[in-house]
C-alpha cells in the first residue's frame, strides 16, 4: 500500500504546477481565462445561500462533499490542457474529470498561482465537462480555469466577461422563444395555447411561459422543491425596473381576481402588475391557457387570463387588468422558456406547445401552425448555445440547458401539421 502511493504521489508531481527556485514548471503560455463566476457550478443539492460561486469565483473551498463542474463548447476535436488558478493553503489532492478520463492531481501549499491539472484528447466538437472533485482540501481565490491545447481556437465558446451582467445571465442559460405568425389582417381577441411539461424537466427555476403578448406573459413556474405558480403579469407602458417610479397614470389596474389569486408589483425586467396562483401542476399533464386583450374607453385594454387544469375540469380566472396609455388588441404572440435560477442553468429542460389558436373581435377562430424560433442576448453573443426548438409529436418544442451539442439556428421558421381541433369554449361564459 506504501509503494502504491509512492507511485500516485510521484505521478502527481509530474502534472502539478509549483514554484521551485523561481521558476515554473510548466509553462503558461498562451493560456485562455474561463472565468469561474460564469461558467461553472456547485454539483449536488444546492441552494442559493449554499452556493460557493459568485461572480468573482470561489472564495474558499475547503469541503470535500462539494464539487464542481466547468463548461467549454469546442469546434474541433484535438488537445485540451487545463489548470486552476487559486491559492493553496494546505496539501490538497485534486480528482479531476475530463472527456470520460480522470487524473489525480496533488496541490502543494503556494500562494496564488496557477496549478497544472493535465491534458486530453478531445475527440470529437461540442460540449466539454471540467469535472474537479476534492480529497483533504483548503483552497482559496479561485477565479479561473486556464485552458490551451488545440482545441483552443476562435471557434471555442464560454462566458468569456462579466460585462453586461453576462456571469448571472450565462450561468442562469439561453431563454429561447417561439414567435406564432397570426392573422396579420385581423383584430385578434382571444389566444389559445396547451403546454405540457415532460416528466423530469419539472427542474426548480423554470418558468414555461405559454401565452406571451406584447403587453405581458402568462405561464407556469417551478419555484421551489414546494412550490409552483402559475403567473399572469401585465408591463407598465412606464419603462423602469422599480414599480415604485410609475406615475399613478401609468400605473396597471387589477379589475378582478379569481379566489386563491395573489397580485402585487414585479420589478427588475420591466415592472407591472402581477398575479399568481399556487397550483401543484404536474409534469405529464396538458394545461391550456387563454388571454383576452380587448381597447376600452379613455386609451386603455384590458388583459384577462384563464387557467384550465386537467385534474380540475374547469376554466379558472387568474386575473384581470387594465393597462393605461394603451389601446390595442392582442400582438406580439409568443411563448418561452426560460431558467430564473443562475445554481439551476445546468440542467436541462424541455417542454411542448400545442394546438395555438387566436379568435379575433367577431369570434372566429383561426389555428396557428407556424412560428419562428428565437433566443435571448446570452445565445446572439455565442455565450451558450445549449438551446434549440422545432416540431415534434404535432407540437412545438423548446429544449434548453444541459450542455447539449446540436443547436437551433436563430430565425428559424418552423411549422407543425394542423389539428383542425377547435378548443370548445363558450367564451361568453368563462369566469
Amino acid at each position: 500500500m506504501r509503494l502504491k502511493r509512492v507511485i500516485i504521489f510521484l505521478g502527481a508531481l509530474l502534472i502539478t504546477t509549483y514554484q521551485s527556485k523561481g521558476q515554473i514548471e510548466t509553462s503558461t503560455e498562451g493560456i485562455v481565462k474561463v472565468p469561474i463566476g460564469g461558467n461553472s457550478w456547485q454539483i449536488g443539492n444546492v441552494s442559493e445561500g449554499d452556493d460557493l460561486i459568485s461572480k468573482t469565483g470561489i472564495d474558499r473551498w475547503n469541503d470535500a462533499n462539494k464539487w464542481f463542474k466547468t463548461f467549454i463548447r469546442v469546434g474541433r476535436a484535438g488537445t485540451l490542457s487545463v489548470w486552476l488558478n487559486a491559492k493553496v493553503n494546505k496539501p490538497s489532492v485534486l480528482q479531476v474529470t475530463v472527456a470520460g478520463k480522470t487524473k489525480i492531481v496533488e496541490c502543494k501549499v503556494q500562494p496564488k498561482a496557477m496549478s497544472y491539472l493535465g491534458s486530453w484528447n478531445i475527440r470529437d466538437t461540442g460540449y466539454v465537462a471540467i469535472s474537479i472533485k476534492g480529497q483533504s482540501i483548503d483552497l482559496s481565490n479561485i477565479d479561473y480555469l486556464g485552458i490551451s491545447g488545440t482545441v483552443v481556437d476562435e471557434h471555442i465558446h464560454f462566458v468569456k466577461k462579466d460585462e453586461g451582467n453576462f456571469f448571472y445571465w450565462g450561468r442562469r442559460g439561453a431563454s429561447t422563444h417561439l414567435n406564432y405568425q397570426t392573422p396579420e389582417e385581423k383584430d385578434i381577441m382571444y389566444y389559445y395555447n396547451e403546454v405540457m411539461v415532460p416528466e423530469g424537466n419539472d427542474v426548480v427555476g423554470s418558468y414555461f411561459m405559454a401565452n406571451g403578448f406584447s403587453g405581458g406573459y402568462f405561464g407556469i413556474q417551478v419555484n421551489s422543491q414546494s412550490e409552483r405558480r402559475v403567473l399572469f403579469s401585465v408591463w407598465s407602458p412606464f419603462q423602469t425596473d422599480d414599480p415604485k417610479a410609475i406615475p399613478p397614470d401609468h400605473q396597471i389596474k387589477l379589475l378582478k381576481k379569481g379566489d386563491g389569486v395573489h397580485t402585487g408589483e414585479f420589478g427588475n425586467e420591466g415592472a407591472g402588475g402581477q398575479s399568481y396562483f399556487k397550483f401543484n401542476w404536474k409534469a405529464g399533464n396538458t394545461y391550456k391557457f387563454l388571454l383576452k386583450g380587448e381597447p376600452v374607453a379613455g386609451n386603455y385594454t384590458t388583459y384577462t387570463a384563464w387557467f384550465f387544469a386537467p385534474e380540475v375540469g374547469q376554466w379558472k380566472l387568474i386575473a384581470s387588468f387594465s393597462r393605461p396609455q394603451t389601446s390595442s388588441w392582442l400582438k406580439g404572440f409568443h411563448s418561452f422558456l426560460e431558467n430564473f435560477s443562475p445554481i439551476q442553468g445546468i440542467y436541462e429542460r424541455k417542454v411542448y406547445f400545442g394546438n395555438q389558436w387566436v379568435v379575433d373581435r367577431e369570434e372566429n377562430w383561426f389555428e396557428i401552425n407556424h412560428a419562428k424560433f428565437s433566443a435571448d442576448n446570452t445565445a446572439r453573443v455565442g455565450y451558450r448555445l445549449d438551446y434549440s426548438g422545432g416540431s415534434e409529436r404535432g407540437q412545438f418544442f423548446l429544449r434548453n440547458f444541459g450542455f447539449f451539442n446540436r443547436y437551433t439556428p436563430i430565425g428559424t421558421l418552423l411549422n407543425r401539421p394542423m389539428k383542425n381541433r377547435q378548443p370548445n369554449i363558450s367564451l361568453n361564459e368563462l369566469p
